[in-house]
């Protein structure tokens, strides 16, 4: 058979259900494919980047590896940014990229250049297949690696003629691979003997958490030892409840300010994460003096690779979790139970105390004009419905989107990792294809949003039903507060105003850039209107799109 017809067939077997891709002449063997095979949709993008990016947060929501198809060296090139962030995020991805005819390599044709080197620095593998018998073999290894813990990004280089090549090796059935670990019982009892000798623990949380569905056994133990949780300062999923008493806050971005923020605590747990995705250089260790640092990690890849660990353990995250428990709750003395629910009841003060300063906060921020962050995200929540799918690229205004929300585990909540801007247009496209019965909102800045302004066209073209918010400061508002920050560390000695950081000459307009893309949209300059026009975008059950004049840096 043909190496098109093993190439499809190996998605198949693979449960691929959805390629998200750009079309380009190389691609033409897999395009030209795509009827004979009903069940596998194709998403088109109009920027590689956007199809990458769509790609990522689909295989986020959904749980399942997906294909993104790029073209040849500049389209791969486009997406690499995207596939950076697919790395940082851990989605398990196979890209692939048609390739010029082999019989042309030492032409140097158009288009042509080494796509296995451009892609391996930001994948898990890279590899060209150079006949057809490869095929088959190197996409079942493909998805192998893209899933194995951590999970990530691999590359595959289609050559156009090896797809046209005849074969008799076809696609196999997928490997039936149990690898949820169990946990060493005699970590288990160390990590257990450790924390009940803790007065006053932290555990930061993962996006692991949510993707392994370990929240509830998380849930468990936090309630039982009496900690407070962290998520790390990027993330890609709230990993535990936020409306929890014992939730704390996103940590900052650099060492110094964890480890402020940690304050007494005595022991760290870190679940299911990188530990730390840093910002900003500072001297020191990001844990308080003399804390106990735990960490339990599905792969030993992560372990103790950037912290010495006082004891670390691999397994299945909610295995080890519900197994931690019941060492705990077997070991566990009056007096450790009682001093558990003490710091509880502290914790829950503290966050009812929390609660009542931000609203002070919104009430002082209430009639501000422009509209102000606090009023503008208590707007959004007064506006969307309880069962809301948030993808957050709001940057700048994150920590009150974060306050405006509450988030209950897997599913409400959706990020980037990385850094890397423009993933929150791009990224709700996956989301939705992922979770077509929840409505979905993403929530960018303005600059943000014109990374990846194309992915408005897809959604028209699919009819996706995505309500895109676009908070218009017309400035980089967070390279403003960067550069603070940068003139605070590094003493430069310059105080003049900030350079080529602002937008508004000449200002974006994105009711009039939605409707060249087919997406009806408003923009509201008064706070009073930002519900109901939530309300009617999310009712209008297509792609929509509201632009919020908000406050700048002040």
């Amino acid at each position: 058979m043909r190496g098109r017809r093993v190439l499809m067939e190996s998605f198949v077997a693979q449960g691929v259900r959805h390629i998200f891709g750009n079309p380009g002449t190389t691609e033409t063997p897999l395009l030209d494919s795509l009827p004979a095979y009903p069940e596998i949709g194709y998403v088109m993008a109009l920027h590689e980047g956007v199809a990458v990016g769509a790609a990522s947060f689909y295989a986020q929501a959904s749980g399942r590896v997906t294909v993104a198809n790029l073209h040849v060296a500049p389209g791969l090139g486009n997406g690499i940014g995207a596939l950076y962030g697919a790395l940082k995020a851990n989605s398990p991805l196979v890209v692939t990229a048609g390739q010029q005819d082999t019989r042309m390599r030492l032409r140097n044709p158009v288009l042509g250049h080494d796509l296995v080197a451009m892609a391996a620095p930001v994948t898990k593998w890279s590899v060209q297949i150079e006949r057809a018998d490869e095929i088959a073999p190197i996409l079942r290894r493909a998805f192998k690696v893209a899933t194995d813990a951590p999970q990530g990004p691999v590359f595959v280089s289609l050559p156009i003629d090896v797809m046209e090549q005849e074969t008799s090796v076809e696609a196999g059935a997928p490997d039936r691979l149990w690898r949820a670990a169990a946990p060493d019982p005699n970590g288990v009892a160390e990590l257990a003997a450790v924390l009940l000798r803790s007065q006053s623990p932290a555990i930061v949380a993962g996006d692991d958490l949510a993707r392994s569905g370990a929240t509830d056994a998380l849930v468990a133990l936090v309630e039982q030892v009496g900690a407070a949780v962290w998520f790390e300062s990027l993330r890609h999923h709230a990993s535990f409840p936020t409306g929890h008493p014992n939730y704390r806050t996103s940590l900052p971005g650099d060492a110094a300010q964890i480890r402020k923020v940690l304050g007494d605590a005595d022991l760290v747990l870190l679940l299911g994460g990188p530990f730390f995705e840093d910002i900003w250089y500072a001297e020191g260790s990001p844990f308080p003096n003399g804390a106990t640092v735990l960490q339990i990690e599905q792969s030993p890849d992560r372990l103790a690779i950037n912290h010495r660990l006082d004891a670390g353990l691999v397994g299945d995250l909610a295995g080890a979790l519900a197994a931690l428990s019941e060492a705990v709750r077997a070991g566990a003395s009056a007096e450790f139970n009682a001093a558990a629910q003490r710091r509880n009841a502290m914790l829950a003060a503290t966050r009812a105390q929390e609660n009542e300063d931000y609203r002070a906060r919104l009430e002082k921020a209430w009639n501000r004009e422009p509209i102000s962050m606090p009023r503008v995200t208590a707007e959004l929540r007064r506006g969307l419905p309880d069962d809301v799918v948030i993808v957050d690229e709001s940057i700048t205004a994150s920590l009150d989107l974060a306050r405006a929300f509450e988030y209950r585990g897997f599913g409400d909540y959706f990020g980037g990792r990385g850094g890397g801007i423009g993933q929150g247009f791009s990224g709700a496209l996956g989301v939705k294809v992922a979770m077509p019965d929840r409505p979905v909102v993403a929530v960018s800045g303005d600059g943000s949003a014109m990374y990846s302004i194309q992915a408005l066209w897809t959604a028209a073209h699919h009819s996706l039903a995505i309500v895109f918010v676009v908070l218009a400061n017309r400035e980089y508002r967070i390279l403003k507060h960067n550069v603070d920050v940068w003139r605070q560390n590094f003493q430069p000695g310059t105080q003049h105003p900030y350079q080529q950081m602002d937008l508004a000459g000449p200002p974006l307009d994105f009711v009039h850039l939605a409707a060249g893309m087919g997406v009806e949209a408003v923009r509201i300059e008064q706070a009073d209107g930002i519900a109901p026009a939530l309300a009617k975008a999310v009712a209008a059950n297509r792609p929509y799109l509201v632009e919020i004049a908000i406050e700048g840096k002040r």
